[in-house]
């Protein structure tokens, strides 16, 4: 067999199996979704070991509703993190899940920690709508969900 024609027999298979593709566009975990992933990464540990800190080293009873949301959003963050970062054939659907959730956390205990402070002795990291990160809280589920929307067709992907 020629060189010529090894080459053409790889050149035609290429084209054939790029023609039964469409082709795809960039996944979840590149370009500005890789900033996501990031933010989401950072927000998980410094939420996660606050919470741990004030659980572990503070009195507890002063301020359980404030640690015990501080710990449920490290732990939220964490399970964005990583599901925004796969490419599971659900983890599209977790992350939905994980940042509709932490959307409306962040929008019932920033609502809460006005309406009722008596609460929240202490702040959490959803306390006064994520005031204490700078709001990052806030507007990261709005973009988190608006990235998911753009890559919605991931979650048909196999």
């Amino acid at each position: 067999m020629s060189e010529k024609q090894r080459t053409s027999r790889i050149v035609d298979a290429a084209a054939a199996r790029k023609g039964a593709r469409p082709e795809s566009k960039p996944g979840r975990s590149t370009g500005l979704g890789r900033i996501i992933i990031a933010v989401y990464g950072v927000l998980a540990l410094s939420a996660t070991i606050r919470a741990l800190y004030q659980m572990i080293f503070r009195d507890f009873s002063e301020a359980p509703v404030a640690y015990t949301l501080s710990l449920l959003a490290g732990l939220v963050y964490i399970l964005a993190t990583f599901t925004l970062a796969s490419a599971k054939p659900r983890a599209w659907f977790l992350s939905l899940c994980a940042v509709s959730f932490e959307l409306v956390g962040v929008l019932v205990v920033g609502t809460l920690s006005f309406t009722h402070p008596e609460l929240f002795a202490h702040d959490s990291v959803w306390s006064f709508f994520g005031k204490g990160y700078g709001y990052i809280p806030l507007v990261l589920p709005v973009v988190g969900l608006w990235w998911l929307y753009r890559n919605r067709d991931e979650r048909l992907s196999v």
